[in-house]
């Protein structure tokens, strides 16, 4: 296996963050939940931005390459450790979060409690506080709790690699499809595809979805986004009829008099159309001179 980025002892726990590119700005790439590879994940994305500024993937703890996690997975916690991390590498402020799912949770909290860190908000589709609310008044908690458990013993029997990985391996590994295109190199695809399985078990991921609820509402209780912010956002079916995916992001959007951009692709866009999302992220912050 390939090995990247740079380990730092952040607590019990060592964090690693991947960088690369320089600038006086440094985009801060948040994984979504369950991202087992997260610095080859958004490489599609990243290095079509790293010519013009600094990157800095952080792979938080039960992610990538990174130890177990050994707090609660709650949004302070998920927040302060990424700080910690990228504070030990010497990678200096200020940032552009560029969170993936749910990360937007971690951004926003982010955002909101150190805006002196944070010159700008581009989300990655996202979660919104709103979105949860509306999943949580539709879903009970215990129901909630049930369908986590039974995702991970799911994943559990994938981990074996036997038929069941094969027949599902387009909805998980290569869901993104990085696998079967040409984004990574022979090499990172092997990489790419040994630290998925390594992580694939993960309880931090378990926990993070039992949390989420809870999660939001905490970043909700900092108020809307603050800084330039400006959200990409798929096609992706929401989990509840009362709110669909793309109006939560528009709702929002409105709430904090952000940019927001629909695109008809699937919730791992930057692997899809990173071309085009290079293209606004950059646009978007010579439109607020943050470039």
């Amino acid at each position: 296996m390939q090995n990247y980025g740079t380990k730092s002892k952040v607590g019990e726990t060592e964090i690693n963050v991947y960088t690369e590119g320089s600038g006086s700005i440094t985009l801060v790439f948040m994984a979504g939940s369950g991202v087992g590879c997260p610095a080859l994940e958004y490489k599609p994305l990243y290095r079509r931005l790293s010519d013009r500024y600094r990157i800095a993937v952080v792979e938080k703890a039960g992610y990538g390459l990174s130890g177990e996690a050994k707090t609660e997975r709650t949004v302070e916690n998920l927040a302060e450790e990424s700080r910690a991390a990228l504070k030990a590498l010497d990678i200096q402020l200020p940032y552009v979060l560029v969170p993936h799912s749910y990360s937007g949770f971690e951004a926003i909290w982010w955002a909101n409690t150190y805006p002196d860190e944070v010159k700008a908000v581009f989300g990655l589709d996202m979660g919104f506080p709103n979105m949860m609310k509306a999943q949580a008044a539709q879903i009970p908690h215990e129901k909630k709790v049930a369908m986590v458990k039974k995702s991970a013993a799911l994943m559990q029997k994938i981990a074996k690699r036997g038929l069941l990985d094969k027949l599902l391996r387009n909805k998980t590994v290569n869901a993104s499809g990085l696998l079967s295109g040409n984004e990574l190199t022979d090499e990172e695809k092997k990489t790419y595809e040994e630290v998925y399985y390594k992580n694939i078990t993960s309880p931090a991921v378990s926990e993070e979805s039992i949390l989420a609820e809870a999660n939001a509402a905490k970043a909700d209780s900092t108020g809307y986004l603050k800084c330039p912010a400006c959200f990409a956002v798929s096609n992706m079916k929401s989990p509840v009829k009362a709110l669909t995916w793309q109006q939560a992001a528009k709702d929002y959007s409105e709430k904090c008099n952000s940019e927001v951009h629909i695109f008809d692709e699937g919730h791992m866009m930057y692997a899809f159309i990173p071309d085009k999302l290079a293209s606004l992220f950059s646009d978007f912050l010579e439109k607020n001179s943050i470039a």
